[in-house]
């Protein structure tokens, strides 16, 4: 096929289209139309905030909060035992507690930073950030399994088809660049509930993930073909965009026709941005290093770890970052040893770079598994998934680190103190962005929606942020 023949106009626009797909990843396509509709989907006016980007590090398989940023001293002297009748008693579903053998915590906690903020020796680099954490030990929603708890993490419902916070994030307040996907997902390993984990649900497909890859082309069938010229493809854009412009003006009013002429020109900028970002040919040594980029272990997250400040400097708005599997049913100590090798230097490292270039203060970080384990035994010195009480935390826009909030009991069962339920961690997040939960809605099936349904009534921004 002689694309130039395209100025003789010898192909149909059908045949045209058809022909050019073939050059463009149309997931994080879609997600850069956002800017040219979402003034006409959501007029919502943003509240001050002191977020403007999300990065989201997402340990996927449920790290222990035991092992990680909840230290239970009266776990560790009844390890071994039956369970104390007291805690025999407690109706937590699918979690047999009649006959369980406690399991003390595997990994020493010691305080650091100016804060003392206790931190497990699972993380000897990410506790020289301690000054820069707000954890939160009260996190809980009702959900025991992988696949409904991700969902519910994701998207504040157990229901599927709802759209993602990422997707909840560009819709409210856009994006700050023209040339990248304001919404990246990436991971070393596999997304448990696949696309879902990034989608738009119900909301326009423009506002959902677009999958990053951190080797090779970032972005599927986005490059242009071999057999298609720089100069053809120049030519077979024009066409297009003419045809589009007759098509959109014999139908006045529809906004998205001027979205879809949009689509084109930003899918040129992004063939030569996208491939970009992902190159750390000019960053320093130091920095490759301060992410661990050159060792083995690191690699991988330390990659996507640099790649995703370097998202937020050209502007892109949520960034979701997966690890895994902490799924520790046996043999946690071994588990949790080699996730959080793979993750702790990078991690750090991203905090220290963000702080150093000045980005943290706008950026801000959350970590989190979808649930925590069990204080019990299960197999062979392993946890079960326990969503009844875990850790996550905080840190960069605006968030006064050294902190700790709510707390589990004495054994780590249930979160008794400034209970923060997913949907308030939603609300927490939006708030810090300066988007107001309740307002963030969308009309789908008859009734105006929202990322934190009917809940998100605990937001913690306030006590969060700097004062």
């Amino acid at each position: 096929m002689n694309y130039l023949s395209l100025q003789n106009n010898s192909l149909t626009r059908r045949e045209a289209l058809t022909q050019f797909g073939s050059g463009l990843g149309a997931l994080g396509l879609l997600d850069l139309l956002r800017r040219s509709s979402s003034a006409d989907n959501n007029s919502e006016t943003p509240l001050p905030g002191t977020a403007k980007h999300v990065i989201w590090l997402f340990m996927q398989g449920g790290p222990s909060h035991l092992e990680t940023f909840d230290p239970k001293p009266e776990l560790s002297k009844q390890s071994g035992k039956l369970l104390p009748e007291e805690f025999r008693k407690f109706d937590l579903a699918q979690i047999n507690t009649a006959d369980a053998t406690v399991l003390g915590g595997q990994f020493d906690f010691k305080e650091h930073g100016e804060s003392g903020l206790p931190v497990s020796s699972l993380f000897p680099h990410l506790a020289t950030q301690a000054d820069k954490l707000a954890v939160i030990r009260s996190c809980y929603h009702e959900l025991f399994i992988h696949g409904s708890a991700l969902t519910m993490m994701h998207s504040g419902t157990r229901l599927l088809g709802h759209p993602s916070v990422g997707s909840w994030v560009t819709y409210g307040i856009g994006s700050e660049t023209e040339e990248l996907p304001s919404y990246i997902a990436m991971t070393n390993s596999f997304f448990r509930n696949g696309t879902a984990t990034f989608s738009s649900g119900f909301l326009p497909a423009l506002y959902q993930g677009t999958f990053l890859r951190t080797s090779g082309m970032p972005i599927q069938n986005l490059d242009r073909p071999e057999s298609l010229s720089a100069r053809s493809q120049q030519t077979l854009l024009k066409q297009i965009q003419l045809w589009n412009k007759r098509h959109r003006d014999n139908r006045p009013g529809d906004s998205r026709l001027d979205a879809r002429i949009a689509n084109y020109e930003l899918a040129y900028k992004m063939q030569m941005a996208a491939p970009e970002v992902i190159d750390l040919s000019k960053e320093t040594r130091e920095t490759e290093d301060l992410y661990g980029i050159h060792d083995g272990t690191t690699q991988t997250f330390g990659k996507m770890c640099l790649m995703a400040r370097r998202m937020v400097e050209r502007g892109v708005r949520y960034i979701h970052l997966v690890d895994g599997d902490w799924d520790a049913h046996g043999g946690i100590k071994d588990n949790h040893s080699g996730r959080a090798q793979a993750v702790d230097k990078p991690i750090a490292g991203l905090l220290e770079d963000l702080e150093t270039r000045g980005l943290l203060d706008e950026t801000l970080v959350v970590w989190s598994g979808e649930f925590g384990r069990t204080p019990i035994m299960q197999g062979n010195q392993g946890r079960d998934h326990h969503p009844y009480g875990f850790s996550i935390w905080m840190a960069g826009g605006g968030i006064q680190g050294g902190q700790v909030i709510g707390a589990t009991d004495d054994f780590g069962f249930n979160a008794i103190e400034d209970r923060f339920h997913v949907n308030d961690l939603h609300a927490t997040m939006l708030s810090l962005l300066g988007i107001d939960h309740t307002e963030l809605t969308f009309l789908f099936e008859g009734r105006e929606r929202r990322l934190t349904d009917v809940g998100g009534l605990n937001d913690l921004s306030r006590r969060l942020t700097r004062s």
